[in-house]
């Protein structure tokens, strides 16, 4: 059976990472308070750091400093930035990180990679910190591509990462979907041009993902196949 979208056959999917795969808010709180305390700043409650996820690395330092009131230097905000990098890949080496898929996200990939859809992730995360978490959160080996955010000069919510992704696929961008969580997958996708599927537990930058106007939401990853024409569930809400 092949997947498709409103009548269309679909040759590929890209998720994004943060929010709609994996929980990864508390590893990226963590790894954002190791790189504060480094440079003697107070450390960012959780709940607020989470509120701040979207944009990639630089704009959560940027938030992070406002959201505390700090006024720093550029030098200085370009060492949080390599701080934070270097504590992220240090929870890595040090078996620190806790991100775990989001229900239905493995069942969701391993029937579409059945169904033969070419995936890929396409994160704003670095590329090496995002292959770090979907080890760890044990997607990785289900992804044939991951997009960081420093692959092509533009972040989401431009869709030069989603037209990287198609292009090293191989497949068409009006033949390929966006799953995310947020506005910048939304207005990446909308830009691209491709449809695009948002789930209501993420992030979207503090924001209710469920009023982000996609072209359709699902309550879990594991609803997806379905949705796109493919049989069969996980009998209880999927992995």
């Amino acid at each position: 059976m092949t997947p498709h979208w409103l009548g269309r056959p679909l040759q590929a999917v890209l998720w994004d990472l943060d929010g709609t795969l994996i929980d990864t808010a508390g590893d990226i709180a963590t790894a954002l308070n190791r790189a504060f305390a480094d440079l003697g700043l107070a450390p960012v409650p959780p709940a607020a750091v989470r509120t701040m996820i979207g944009r990639g690395a630089p704009i959560l330092i940027t938030r992070a400093l406002e959201s505390q009131g700090v006024h720093v230097h550029e030098a200085t905000r370009e060492a949080l930035l390599q701080r934070f990098l270097v504590q992220y890949e240090q929870m890595q080496e040090e078996g620190a990180l806790t991100a775990v898929a989001y229900p239905g996200a493995a069942f969701a990939l391993e029937t579409l990679a059945r169904a033969g859809v070419r995936l890929a992730c396409v994160t704003n995360k670095q590329t090496l910190l995002a292959r770090h978490s979907l080890d760890h959160a044990g997607l990785l080996s289900k992804l044939e591509l991951v997009v960081g955010g420093d692959t092509s000069p533009r972040r989401k919510p431009a869709p030069d990462p989603l037209w990287y992704a198609c292009r090293t696929l191989g497949v068409p961008v009006e033949a390929s979907l966006m799953v995310g969580d947020s506005l910048n997958d939304l207005l990446a996708a909308r830009a691209a041009p491709m449809p695009v599927v948002c789930v209501p537990y993420g992030y979207n930058e503090g924001n209710d993902p469920r009023e982000l106007d996609a072209d359709a939401h699902v309550e879990s990853l594991a609803e997806l196949p379905a949705l796109l024409g493919l049989a069969g569930s996980p009998d209880s809400g999927g992995t």
